[in-house]
């Protein structure tokens, strides 16, 4: 998908995560992080694993995600 695409369809997308890019299987408007449960908005989704097939709404949630334990809060957030 590229940034000049656009679906009618309002609600939760349904995605396939690939290498640098994702394919819209089901349409929408937004996709949930499979953290932090946020809406992330099709336009501003930057990260997601192809391996677990989730979307991340930041840095932060893949580290989470990736490195449970890790991240201490106060210290690296």
């Amino acid at each position: 998908m590229n940034r000049f695409e656009r679906f009618s369809a309002s609600g939760e997308a349904e995605l396939r995560y690939l290498d640098g890019d994702f394919r819209v299987v089901r349409p929408g408007t937004f996709v949930r992080c499979a953290v932090t449960g946020e809406p992330i908005p099709l336009d501003e989704l930057r990260y997601w694993s192809v391996d677990l097939q989730e979307a991340y709404s930041s840095p932060q949630a893949v580290l989470t995600r990736l490195h449970p334990g890790r991240l201490r809060p106060g210290k690296d957030a």
